[in-house]
């Protein structure tokens, strides 16, 4: 948690300062692509401010109204940032491209700026904020990047789109995503920023607003879908899975495991539920002695296990 948290703090300090930079740069030149990297910054700081109201909600403990704690809070904050990053980032900055495009791609030439006694052309400042930009969100992605390597480490996947479709921690999987597109992002509009200035057609510069927005979109329904699996009640990958059910089945004095289910009620945070038929002839006792071992072993072969209830069957 404290990982997830580290994540999002880095993305929100980023995020802000580069949001007033970014308009800072649209107010002087009038750049289309500067005006969708601002809508997608200031989209981005509130989103890790939504990020980190569900890292603390989600730390509550447990109560009568929510007996399994309030995990889930994370899953459905992580849903409004994708919906924030849809209808706020992505809509806005795809709809000012188009609007630049079919008008001719406006863009205001602005005059040269004097600041200090030194004129300076203003697209340079464009150029400097989306540099600095790309820094920062770099430095972010790298962030996310050590969250998201520990879990792949840790559960033993090999690549990140399987870590994608498997994490449930969608705190850090939200501030990867954000941060890669953020990046991009910067890198486009940087492109067709220069490519306006060095050929004077404006439509590089309004084509890469109309570019980041679509892109924004696309990542943003992904995100959603990620995040509805969880909220839904999304089970353990079958292959997980399956090693959990063969501790069970092979467990001593088990005859048969009857059922066996696996649901996330928040991130990294497992419930596992098993009917499980034991040797006729075994005592009370020791029927316990043994769900209180395959519990402990179950939890000590993946840490995500948190609860355990295991029903016997005669």
């Amino acid at each position: 948690m404290a990982s997830s948290t580290s994540v999002v703090l880095a993305a929100l300090f980023a995020n802000g300062a580069i949001a007033v930079l970014k308009f800072g740069g649209y107010l002087l030149t009038g750049s289309p692509a500067m005006l969708s990297e601002t809508y997608h910054s200031i989209s981005d700081t509130g989103n890790q401010v939504f990020l980190l109201v569900g890292i603390k909600y989600g730390a509550q403990e447990a109560n009568r109204s929510h007996p399994f704690g309030h995990g889930k809070a994370q899953f459905f904050y992580s849903l409004l940032v994708s919906v924030m990053l849809f209808g706020i980032a992505g809509w806005e900055s795809a709809r000012h491209g188009y609007d630049a495009l079919t008008h001719g791609g406006v863009h205001r030439v602005a005059e040269d700026v004097t600041l200090l006694g030194q004129t300076f052309d203003p697209v340079y400042v464009n150029y400097a904020v989306l540099l600095g930009a790309i820094a920062f969100e770099s430095y972010a992605l790298w962030k996310a990047y050590q969250g998201i390597s520990r879990q792949m480490d840790e559960y033993g996947w090999t690549t990140l789109r399987e870590a994608f479709a498997k994490t449930s921690d969608v705190t850090t999987l939200t501030a990867l995503t954000e941060d890669t597109i953020a990046l991009a992002g910067a890198g486009i509009a940087l492109f067709g920023i220069y490519l306006t200035r060095t050929t004077g057609n404006p439509m590089y510069d309004a084509a890469s607003a109309l570019l980041i927005g679509i892109m924004l979109m696309g990542f943003a329904i992904a995100l959603a879908w990620q995040n509805k699996r969880l909220i839904l009640g999304e089970s353990l990958p079958r292959d997980d899975e399956d090693e959990l059910r063969e501790i069970v089945a092979g467990w001593d004095d088990v005859t048969e495991l009857v059922d066996f289910r696996t649901v996330y009620f928040g991130a990294e945070e497992l419930l596992v539920t098993a009917d499980v038929a034991f040797e006729p002839d075994l005592d009370a006792e020791t029927i316990n002695e043994r769900i209180t071992e395959i519990e402990l072993a179950l939890m000590d072969h993946d840490g995500q296990v948190q609860k355990v209830y295991i029903e016997p069957e005669t």
